[in-house]
């Protein structure tokens, strides 16, 4: 398979968050080239239990020749080995969370996979990060530019660059 970009968010809200989004990092350097990555934000926690701690959140793209199927299974693997645990249904505080976003500009709907992310257009913890780095992914959907998608956005989330740094 020819080599495509991965569009990925990554998010975490339990113990050392930093530390757990450079191991998530660090793992998906084995599944591809690593183009580029966001800053990343501190963003408030949605849909989710008061108490619930904040996220810090990034995009990333990543270059792979693994088909779609491949990557999901890499992801949910890792998420699995950091202690992901999706007990239970609804929204919950998670030490890795990672999601495709995108896969170039294909639409892909399986039982467990659905690209793009059906969620990633109300979301301003995906769309800023993303734009930052992407803001002419064309949403293949949509047909809408992830930066005119930004623009539209009716939000109240907090996204706020944060200052820790990681090393890609």
């Amino acid at each position: 398979m020819m080599k495509k970009n991965y569009y990925l968010s990554l998010g975490s809200n339990i113990g050392d968050k930093i530390f757990n989004l450079q191991q998530a990092l660090n793992v998906l350097k084995e599944t591809g080239n690593i183009v580029s990555v966001s800053s990343v934000y501190r963003t408030s926690p949605v849909d989710m239990d008061e108490d619930a701690d904040y996220f810090l959140n990034l995009a990333l793209v990543v270059e792979s020749a693994l088909n779609p199927d491949e990557m999901l299974h890499r992801i949910k693997g890792f998420e699995c080995r950091m202690g992901r645990s999706d007990s239970g249904a609804g929204h919950f505080s998670r030490i890795i969370d990672i999601d495709i976003l995108q896969f170039d500009h294909m639409v892909i709907c399986q039982a467990d996979l659905f690209i793009p992310h059906p969620k990633m257009t109300e979301r301003a913890f995906v769309l800023v990060p993303i734009n930052e780095i992407a803001p002419q992914l064309l949403h293949p959907v949509l047909k809408k530019k992830v930066a005119d998608i930004l623009s539209e956005l009716q939000s109240k989330e907090s996204v706020e660059k944060y200052s820790g740094k990681l090393m890609v």
